[in-house]
């Protein structure tokens, strides 16, 4: 027989004294990055309100039903038994939200464990940035938003999308800071925990941040492994802003469909207007909103307005020349390092929309 231990509410509770009910579960648990502990009788009693998630086990379920436990929600029955005729019923009895049947369930059943461990965590908003043109300045601006964001207390991501950019860590001058980088993770597939995502990622200039490197041999970033590491990356943070090339592959598009708001910087030129309004035809199917940041001046007197009705998009806002940011840059000084500057009062006003709160405080 299992053995009856004290249950910590931060973890989930397994209700079953079937052994190898057990051990799938420990597995699953261990494939999710979260922990079990088990109670059976009326131990259940001390963890049954505080638990997160709750897993019975169809044998224990008639026993369970007994306890006449108040209902909560988070309760699920697992079948390891796809004959086992009376289910449903034992469902009903204890009050199970849904019933999960193994092994067929065993993927959504890590899904619902690995959110059970990370506190119920929700995507939080994701900013996709990029040129109009070559040299349009939006790793720079993706950079100055992120170290916005994370100035005004908000855990920020900073997602290089771009394999033939040099590496966004060296924006931020922290290409010598130790950490994952993407060719490590161009195999990741389906859930990823978000926290050991976060721990394993460089962190620099108050940001987590996922760049490429420069030693190895250029290798695009599969669709799914894009889709893997926002995922995880947008539960444990409180933003995530990507950099994103124009010329678009399959990762690039599943950030511009997983995107917030999509901004594109463009400089007030004529011919960089005309070359931003080809980049806009390619991506405004897949924004859910897209919208022009115009760097300004420009040689011929163009204007932001000028430049987003150009393009019939909406004007996010307008960037001014920074003074000293490319000798800065080159020194390894990140972007937005003055509050006051151009380039911080830009990010602020664009958070300040994405993000009310954080657009006070920054």
């Amino acid at each position: 027989m299992l053995e009856n231990v004290p249950v910590p509410p931060s973890r989930t509770l397994v209700v079953t004294e079937d052994s190898a009910l057990l051990e799938d579960l420990l597995r699953l648990a261990a494939t999710a990055g979260c922990e079990l502990d088990v109670a059976v009788g009326p131990s259940v009693r001390r963890a049954w309100s505080t638990a997160p998630l709750v897993l019975v086990g169809a044998h224990a379920a008639v026993a369970h039903a007994r306890l006449r436990l108040p209902r909560r929600s988070g309760v699920l029955l697992v079948v390891d038994d796809l004959d086992d005729a009376g289910v449903w019923q034992r469902a009903v009895e204890v009050g199970a939200e849904q019933v999960v049947f193994l092994p067929d369930g065993e993927q959504w059943l890590v899904s619902r464990l690995a959110d059970s461990a990370e506190g119920g965590a929700v995507d939080c908003p994701l900013l996709v940035v990029l040129g109009g043109r070559g040299g349009a300045g939006a790793t720079v601006l993706a950079t100055a938003l992120a170290i916005t964001a994370s100035r005004g207390g908000r855990r920020t991501l900073l997602v290089d999308g771009d394999p033939l950019g040099g590496g966004i860590d060296l924006v931020l001058g922290a290409e010598d800071v130790p950490g994952v980088r993407w060719p490590e993770l161009t195999q990741t597939r389906g859930r990823v925990p978000a926290a050991a995502l976060a721990e394993a990622l460089p962190q620099a200039s108050g940001l987590t941040v996922l760049s490429f490197d420069r030693d190895s041999e250029v290798t695009p970033v599969p669709a799914e492994a894009m889709r893997a590491v926002l995922s995880a990356g947008r539960r444990a943070h409180d933003l995530v802003v990507v950099d994103l090339p124009r010329s678009l592959g399959e990762a690039a598009e599943v950030a511009l469909d997983a995107a917030s708001l999509t901004l594109l910087v463009v400089p007030a030129e004529v011919r960089a207007t005309a070359a931003a309004s080809r980049v806009a035809g390619s991506v405004a199917a897949r924004c859910r909103d897209l919208r022009v940041v115009a760097r300004l001046p420009g040689p011929s007197g163009l204007d932001g307005v000028a430049v987003a009705a150009a393009l019939g998009l909406p004007l996010a806002g307008t960037l001014r020349p920074e003074p000293g940011l490319d000798l800065a840059l080159d020194r390894g000084e990140p972007p937005a390092g003055r509050a006051g500057g151009p380039l911080a009062t830009l990010a602020a006003e664009v958070l300040r929309e994405l993000l009310p709160v954080l657009g006070r405080a920054a």
